[in-house]
């Protein structure tokens, strides 16, 4: 049936409506109009209102959702005859506000679809007049209905590059391309459009996934007094592409110009990871702003105290997202969307073991919504990689729920960190940080690229500022220094902060050889972080989420001034890609001695005596990989004088050729293998803090 309704405040806009359906969630464009679905349990009335242009302070038209006609369940829904994609809405909902029992609806408050694919209203956007007494509706977000079909994919195809082959590439899409060296006009710079300009430096670092830091739509004021907050960790809509990173500013136009950007990326060989925040929302504690769940469903959407007047904190941020029931519903409609809507290859989960929890915070032995998320046919093909800890102290590297989750490995990061700084008792957990940490991965024959290996990310120090900072310099967030981690494991070698003095410029520059080194010959899938390769520093600022200036930006003129350290690392990257040792799945086998299978034996300075002991730092092996004739050669010395290491015997005719001396300088500090030089005798000599690959020729 259909109902003609005319509307209290522009009568002239009367619009014929229809009951409507309760599935799906969000607003689809159907035949002849839209349908719009909500979910709003404990709601007593419900108002769609619909805005002329993004800006406008009132609605054009206000439909009243009679609770017999459009109410199923706890669903509020509605067809609107003659309604198109490119239309700009938003709610009110009304109920009962007592929030010592979780209730907080709030009808001076426009709310903002959590399904909603684009979002608008950002030039008057106030994120106190979501938080204050007063009506916020000419303050308030919108969102803009979407149709995903007329857009023209030609043919995208996903690269689906296993695991054993990908280089990921962690960038923010601001940041990369903001600075005025990218070469870009000003109005691109920090756009999906600017980065998509940037695609051939990717390729030519040989990267083969990005990993973007969050682009679900978030509050950039979400932020200290003064302060910005840049990297995005505060989501307000799941399925919409950020609007401010977007060269085009009409109501769709953020949609498009990120597909264009995954089309782009995938034409050149390289799959889109997203990096996913469904741990909690920018509407923070019981002091935060109503903008959308809060004003929905509170206690639905979040996990509450036992005085509901408050929120559990396992996110750091204020409030924690609720996995189970109409939140998890959200977070698999949203997974979905961005791989069937928007052709992105994976994700990587924001503090991940938050969604191990149950309703009341107790972290769940299988827990429903990962293993919906490792089990939905939708998501078979795309990696799901878990960042397996929370901000409330649970640890979940190694014994992360499902099958076939990835992990960031944090125990890499650090027990690298301590043996290139030179830390006494780490020879024996680096060995298994190499290997792919079976120590950490126990199951029987578990692949070893489900462990991503990292020395840096954006949550921390930049690769330089490892070898230049003992402590973290954050006073330019203006929380005293007090944000931001201690355990960095960092070593300034000699002074705090920038200097002159060539010997330390030399020793940081060495040390930053040996990282990538020990990156590149360690099993497992590699990620980097933006800016390493040309040694970007954040001058000691280990937390810079409110830092969106030059000191985050990714500056190109380092290109050139880091040339000779670039060159380096694009020739480790091109290096591991041409061998098969570094490419297969399952674990290394260890041996004394080579055989078919891709193997692995240690040595020290002495062939097979490998030095455990708590004093050590030196440590060698050989990688082989008979089946495709490649024997590898690679030895470590992160003790303060130079020590000779043994070199295996090899067939008569047959040499090691040096690849890598981390000690030499540009251009023999790598070598491609055509051009390597032979090495004649039975030892090699590493300087203090060095590193040396070999391969046989």
């Amino acid at each position: 049936m259909t109902f003609k309704i005319l509307l209290n405040e522009h009568p002239q806009f009367g619009l014929a409506v229809q009951p409507g359906n309760s599935y799906p969630l969000g607003a689809r464009v159907r035949d002849g109009g839209i349908n719009f679905c909500l979910y709003a349990r404990e709601a007593r009335t419900v108002e769609l209102l619909l805005f002329a242009t993004p800006e406008d302070p009132q609605p054009q038209t206000t439909i009243r959702l009679d609770p017999k006609i459009h109410h199923t369940f706890h669903f509020w829904h509605v067809f609107v005859v003659g309604l198109k994609a490119g239309q700009v809405y938003a709610y009110r909902v009304d109920g009962p506000y007592y929030p010592e029992t979780g209730l907080r609806f709030n009808r001076n408050k426009v709310l903002l679809d959590p399904y909603a694919r684009s979002v608008v209203g950002w030039q008057n956007y106030s994120r106190q007049a979501a938080i204050d007494g007063s009506d916020n509706c000419a303050q308030a977000l919108r969102g803009v209905v979407v149709d995903p079909l007329p857009y023209d994919w030609e043919g995208d195809r996903h690269p689906k590059t296993p695991y054993a082959e990908t280089i990921i590439y962690e960038l923010h899409v601001d940041g990369f391309t903001q600075h005025a060296s990218s070469g870009l006009v000003p109005e691109k710079r920090g756009t999906y459009a600017g980065l998509m300009e940037k695609i051939p430096y990717l390729q030519s670092l040989g990267i083969t996934a990005v990993e973007l830091m969050p682009v679900q739509q978030f509050d950039p004021s979400d932020a200290p007094s003064g302060k910005v907050n840049y990297w995005g960790y505060s989501p307000v809509a799941f399925f919409a592409p950020h609007r401010q990173y977007s060269y085009r500013q009409d109501n769709l136009g953020p949609v498009d110009e990120f597909r264009d950007l995954v089309k782009a990326l995938h034409r050149a060989g390289i799959e889109v990871i997203l990096d996913v925040v469904f741990n909690h929302t920018t509407e923070g504690n019981h002091e935060g702003p109503t903008l959308s769940l809060r004003g929905l469903s509170n206690e639905s959407y979040y996990i509450l105290e036992n005085d509901k007047a408050y929120y559990k904190n396992y996110s750091g941020c204020g409030n924690t997202l609720k996995t189970s029931a109409i939140s998890g519903y959200l977070i698999l409609d949203c997974l979905r969307y961005w791989v069937s809507e928007m052709h992105v290859d994976g994700f990587r989960f924001d503090l991940a073991s938050v969604l191990s929890r149950d309703t009341t915070g107790e972290p769940l032995h299988n827990p429903p919504i990962l293993w919906m998320i490792n089990t939905d046919p939708a998501l078979a093909g795309t990696k799901i990689i878990a960042e397996a800890w929370d901000a409330a102290g649970l640890y979940q590297v190694g014994h992360f729920a499902g099958e076939r989750f990835a992990e960031w490995n944090g125990p890499y990061r650090d027990d690298v960190r301590r043996f290139v700084r030179g830390d006494n008792g780490v020879v024996r957990a680096l060995a298994d940080r190499i290997v792919g940490s079976p120590d950490l991965y126990v199951q029987s024959q578990r692949d070893p690229n489900y462990s991503v290996h990292f020395v840096t990310c954006h949550d921390g120090f930049t690769l330089y500022d490892l070898l230049s900072y003992d402590s973290k310099h954050n006073w330019a967030n203006g929380e005293n220094n007090r944000d931001g981690t201690d355990a960095n494991w960092s070593w300034n070698c000699g002074v705090e902060g920038p200097t002159q003095d060539p010997t330390i410029q030399s020793l940081r520059l060495k040390q930053a050889k040996n990282f990538f080194t020990l990156w590149t010959m360690s099993q497992g899938t590699p990620m980097m972080l933006m800016g390493d390769e040309v040694l970007r520093s954040q001058q000691g600022n280990n937390n810079a989420y409110c830092q969106n200036n030059e000191l985050s930006w990714f500056d190109w003129n380092a290109v050139i001034t880091q040339g000779d350290f670039l060159r380096f690392v694009k020739g480790l990257i091109g290096f591991i890609q041409s061998l098969q040792v570094f490419k297969h799945d399952h674990p290394l086998i260890v041996t004394p001695q080579s055989i078919s299978e891709p193997a692995i034996i240690w040595h020290g300075v002495k062939l097979g005596a490998p030095d455990w002991s708590y004093t050590s730092h030196s440590l060698a092996f050989t990688l082989s990989h008979q089946e495709y004739g490649e024997s590898l050669h690679v030895m470590l010395n992160a003790f303060h004088q130079p020590l000779i290491f043994e070199l295996p015997p090899l067939l008569e005719g047959q040499y090691w050729h040096r690849i890598v001396d981390t000690a030499l300088a540009a251009p023999e500090d790598f070598c491609e293998p055509d051009m390597a030089p032979k090495v004649k005798q039975s030892f090699y000599q590493l300087e203090q803090y060095s590193s040396v690959i070999l391969i046989v020729q």
